[in-house]
């Protein structure tokens, strides 16, 4: 029988994910409604960035998407939009994810099966055609480096002036190389990467958020939300160090960073770990870093909801989950939110899982009356005293990683490798254990003969995009190699000083250079090799 499922003995504690024990009840005790004389949309924000709710439509409702090539993902985000999403999450798949062309050799059973596969100028105008993007939201999880480039092309040949673009791009450069994200650069050169992004869109686009620190894929290894808030908060102390350090005003990019947390099953404790980090950052941002402007210290927080909760068996289960999700999210007053739909656990969502995705935030938003009052639980006993905790917990963890030694150091000892390793491997333990009880995992499971519901949907496979690789052959023999390749040695130049890399890329993309052939150009003025696996020799 699984551990713990019909009674907890007396003299086991009840916990959360984090480990916070739990009392049977909770009361006006001293301390525990430390917040009471906060209000929301005031400083420290705890409560939430705004006092007012509208009546619907608090948040941006999207979902992750992208597959195949761009031409098949610009098609997705119009069922989308013609639902009624709200804004767009494109996601990469994993060679444009890692800075690899298409036709790599590693990249041939991979292209468009996990998000969508971008390379060059021309995918990014059919990604985006037909996009409003004056007035729509548009956020992707590629390379930095290489997604401002190409929204900023694809604006200006679609008429869009940039400094009007909204949307976002993630960032994740301590953490990717040791978490199964990797971008195949060392990093200095991630991190300086990142950093001209930052910088070049304070300065060209004031409504882009240019800076999405991304808790979501680095906490899906098995952290619990404290571990997860202290690393994003250890990564987003680093690159404002680093933007200081370059005599950037904390002004001129604070108000635009973006927290995208995760959002497991903990019902309250994820509620109480968005109240928390808000708190946490207003302090930070305003008494640590200096900045004078309110917006600064009025973080964003968006969410994606955790796809390591989704499981094969009993899909539809998953759709619980999902909401469960979602409504947390709701009431800690997340932004914008993808809910990880019921294939999750399969593929990237197929367009019947995208709809129930979609249509179960339309259902909360204009059905349930939960985001009608702005931080409802706001008072409740318990969600004050778990939020109190939280911050203590989440910050004691803060200072600790930072004791151990600069990012750097921790980055190429392998102890941020370790660490999560060691969290997996936790997570693992806990559901092999029954420590963590998943419906129909390891408890209440069914046998696979009955287990049919949605599977004929989230079974279908998405054959890779082979042909990509010769297309992009293709692309390359057609362009004029003189002016590709002195793009490319531009922006080894540039790479090899100081002056911000994102003018010389866009560049380079306009001059038919290829994503691959950028990154490996700027690896060559790190030092590294120009292809991280040696199979192919630099074109300049």
């Amino acid at each position: 029988m699984l551990k713990g499922l019909w009674m907890t003995a007396e003299s086991e504690p009840r916990t959360t994910r984090s480990g916070i024990t739990l009392k049977d009840y909770y009361g006006a005790d001293e301390g525990v409604l430390a917040g009471r004389d906060e209000a929301p949309g005031q400083y420290p924000f705890m409560r939430g960035r705004r006092d007012r709710a509208p009546q619907t439509g608090s948040w941006i409702q999207r979902e992750l998407s992208g597959e195949g090539d761009a031409r098949r993902s610009n098609q997705q985000f119009h069922e989308l939009l013609a639902h009624g999403q709200t804004g767009l999450d494109i996601i990469g798949d994993g060679p444009t994810g890692a800075q690899l062309d298409p036709d790599h050799p590693l990249a041939i059973n991979a292209i468009g099966t996990q998000g969508v596969s971008v390379c060059h100028k021309q995918d990014f105008l059919d990604l985006l055609k037909g996009i409003p993007l004056d007035r729509m939201s548009v956020s992707a999880s590629f390379p930095p480096l290489f997604f401002v480039p190409g929204l900023c092309i694809a604006a200006r040949e679609y008429g869009f002036a940039r400094a009007g673009l909204r949307g976002s791009t993630v960032l994740k450069p301590l953490y990717c190389e040791t978490n199964g994200l990797g971008e195949n650069m060392g990093f200095d050169a991630r991190v300086r990467t990142v950093c001209d992004v930052i910088a070049f869109c304070a300065s060209e686009m004031p409504k882009f958020h240019a800076y999405v620190e991304d808790t979501y894929f680095f906490s899906e290894s098995g952290l619990n939300p404290v571990e997860e808030m202290a690393l994003g908060f250890v990564e987003i102390r680093h690159l404002v160090r680093e933007m200081l350090g370059r005599g950037v005003d904390i002004d001129s990019f604070a108000p635009r960073i973006v927290v995208l947390v995760n959002c497991g099953m903990e019902f309250f404790e994820e509620i109480a770990k968005i109240r928390a980090t808000r708190r946490l950052f207003a302090r930070m941002i305003r008494d640590e870093f200096g900045a004078k402007d309110p917006r600064s210290w009025s973080v964003v927080i968006t969410s994606h909801t955790s796809g390591l909760t989704m499981t094969t068996q009993q899909l539809a289960n998953n759709i619980v989950r999902g909401t469960t999700q979602a409504l947390s999210l709701v009431l800690a007053g997340a932004q914008a939110m993808e809910i990880s739909t019921f294939d999750e656990a399969y593929r990237t969502p197929t367009a019947e899982a995208h709809l129930v995705g979609l249509r179960t935030q339309q259902i909360i938003d204009l059905e349930t009356g939960a985001a009608k009052v702005v931080d409802p639980l706001g008072g409740s006993y318990f969600v004050e005293a778990l939020t109190a905790e939280m911050e203590k917990r989440i910050w004691h963890m803060v200072l600790d990683i930072e004791a151990r030694g600069h990012p750097r150091d921790l980055d190429e000892s392998g102890w941020f490798r370790q660490f999560f390793d060691d969290k997996m491997r936790r997570h693992l333990q806990q559901v092999e254990s029954g420590e963590r009880p998943l419906v129909g995992v390891n408890v209440h499971r069914i046998v696979p003969e009955s287990d049919t519901l949605l599977r004929d949907v989230s079974e279908r496979k998405i054959r890779p995009y082979r042909q990509r690789a010769q297309a992009v052959r293709d692309f390359r023999a057609r362009r004029d190699q003189a002016k590709a390749g002195a793009a490319l040695r531009s922006v080894l130049a540039v790479a090899e000083g100081t002056v911000n890399l994102v003018p010389p890329v866009m560049e380079a993309l306009d001059a038919g250079a290829t994503m691959g052939e950028i990154a490996g150009v700027i690896r060559m003025a790190y030092g590294e090799p120009y292809d991280p696996f040696g199979a192919l020799q630099p074109p300049i």
